[in-house]
């Protein structure tokens, strides 16, 4: 994030400069996820903006669970968070707080509120409540806005002790009704909810609102600067409000808004996410098609790759879509410098050597990663049985095809130069195998007599020295690249080709070593599977819950090809 451009760091610079409004003091920000689902890439900025600032400043930033609504809470969600923003490669250190944590401030707090005339107990219904908040000029009054404060204090106690049926009453804080902005016009701060919470259990039936909350957590814990996402912006006088009318012996934060991350293609809202989990349209909340952390790592994205796509993205005040296409940039750079070469067959047809003798083979050794040599070589093997990919034969060639036809030459990676002479076919006439014959004086794929070959270089994989494997072609969820629209059933912008699983691709055998080695770590869940290049096809990776030893799976990341639109 470049200093020049992003208008936080700015902020944050000017604030402890000499003069600003925390002179001299430790930059604090914090990261306050609701564990109620899975955190997913739009949280990532906010992850980078929150710990990168923190960073950037030597200062330190909290992890707080914003647990203070326990309708779709639970401590899975908990665990997991913690797990993906340490995958990230951000750390909270001993600064681990949940909301609930504050529940006992919180109540203070609202009471001195009340005794101060600035808080009463309310009675009205929703319908009514929101009926009351009037027009773009001035919201109706309470009949129980001047309550008198030894009722509202005994109202509210009766409240918490469970004496009031839910829905039946609302603490509201008393602001300003004629308030421009509606969340002044007397908000609601505390409701009653009986219902079990996940750390506190039934000790609680009245549940802070956010806007009332989370003020007071961030003044609690000394944050000197609380970033947050543009939908906020609307609450920051309450924000304000709030901070300044508790007694709280701590500085006061300030509040900074920052655009969300859109993605097209992308449903970003954690309501559907769980929709498409618990009503099966996914595979679950790691399912390679989800936005979520978990999800994109058992796609095979790496950590490395999202914190700079968030990077890339910046920092705005302006709502955007951003391309999924970006994303897959930054995996591809980053996966190119770090994912083995390995020749892989995902669609396989015979492919035999007819001159090669019968029995016979040879080894051959490659790179394992051109870009970056000093990741070292592996040998791979060459006999007459092997496997092409089918997509690479064409018996009757069109127009400038340049892969395997009756009596075209072609390289096969790092072994020889071949001249396919027929194929096979099955009784419904599908092409079962290719037959070809090898030049023995081109070695490693160069001609002896400096001869010039227009056909392609094409993978291969020896017969003798593969194994089975299922390989998940993975496309966009969605069809739509505004599936969450408006006037819009986001279920109706499914895409119905997806997921595409083949099975019977061939892989190197060396994969099995691979996947014992993996099979043996612990939390494969919460670590990256290894990642490769399958030449001429793409990035792919194992997948980390499915694949075994005994039943190889692995997972496309990206393709080869790069679809980003470049200005």
């Amino acid at each position: 994030m470049a200093e020049d451009t992003n208008f936080i760091y700015n902020f944050i610079r000017d604030d402890i400069a000499e003069g600003g409004q925390y002179e001299g003091q430790t930059v604090h920000t914090r990261f306050p996820p609701e564990p109620n689902g899975y955190l997913h890439i739009g949280h990532c900025k906010a992850l980078c903006i929150d710990f990168g600032m923190a960073e950037k400043f030597g200062g330190i930033c909290n992890l707080r669970m914003d647990d203070t609504n326990p309708a779709k809470e639970d401590t899975e969600y908990v665990d997991a968070i913690k797990q993906d923003i340490h995958w990230l490669g951000f750390d909270w250190g001993d600064r681990f707080f949940y909301g609930s944590d504050y529940f006992e401030k919180d109540y203070e707090y609202a009471v001195e509120l009340i005794k101060k005339g600035l808080a009463y107990v309310c009675e009205l219904t929703p319908e009514e409540f929101k009926e009351n908040r009037g027009d773009t000029t001035h919201g109706a009054k309470s009949p129980y806005r001047d309550r008198p404060i030894e009722e509202n204090l005994e109202l509210f106690e009766k409240m918490k002790n469970g004496e009031i049926e839910e829905g039946k009453m609302t603490l509201r804080a008393k602001i300003d009704l004629d308030s421009g902005n509606f969340n002044m016009r007397d908000p609601v701060i505390y409701r009653i909810r009986y219902i079990n919470h996940h750390r506190q259990g039934t000790k609680w039936c009245i549940f802070p609102m956010y806007d009332f909350a989370h003020p007071i957590q961030d003044a609690l814990e000394g944050i000197t600067h609380s970033l947050c996402s543009l939908e906020y912006e609307d609450h920051r006088p309450l924000y304000d409000w709030v901070v300044n009318n508790v007694t709280i012996p701590y500085h006061k934060p300030r509040q900074i808004e920052f655009a969300r991350l859109g993605i097209d293609h992308t449903v970003m809202s954690k309501r559907k996410l769980r929709q498409l989990v618990e009503e099966n349209y996914v595979s679950g909340w790691d399912d390679p098609r989800m936005p979520t952390l978990c999800g994109l790592r058992r796609r095979g994205y790496t950590a490395e790759a999202i914190r700079n796509f968030c990077d890339v993205i910046g920092v705005s005040k302006v709502n955007s879509v951003i391309e999924f296409a970006e994303l897959e940039r930054c995996l591809r750079d980053d996966l190119n410098l770090k994912a083995e070469r390995t020749m892989a067959v995902v669609n396989p047809v015979k492919l035999t050597v007819t001159n090669y003798p019968e029995g016979q083979s040879e080894t051959f050794t490659v790179e394992n990663n051109p870009t970056v040599p000093e990741q070292g070589t592996h040998e791979i093997v060459f006999s007459r049985n092997l496997y092409m990919d089918a997509e690479d034969f064409l018996e009757e060639p069109i127009p400038k095809y340049k892969r395997m036809y009756p009596g075209n030459e072609v390289r096969l990676k790092g072994a020889y130069l071949v001249t396919c002479t027929g194929c096979k076919k099955d009784e419904n006439g599908n092409v079962i195998e290719v037959l070809c014959e090898y030049d023995p004086l081109s070695k490693g794929g160069d001609p002896a007599d400096g001869r010039k070959v227009k056909g392609a270089t094409l993978h291969w994989i020896d017969a003798g020295d593969c194994v089975d494997a299922e390989v998940r072609i993975y496309d966009n969820l969605f069809n739509d690249e505004q599936p969450d629209g408006p006037d819009k059933n986001f279920l109706e912008c499914l895409n119905p080709e997806s997921l595409k699983v083949i099975k019977g691709a061939k892989v190197d055998k060396r994969m099995v070593e691979v996947a014992k080695d993996f099979e043996s770590r612990e939390n494969k869940t919460g670590i990256n599977a290894p990642t490769f290049q399958f030449m001429r096809v793409g990035f792919f990776c194992m997948d980390n819950k499915d694949s075994s030893p005994e039943h190889l799976v692995f997972n496309r990341s990206v393709s080869l090809k790069d679809g980003f639109k470049k200005n």
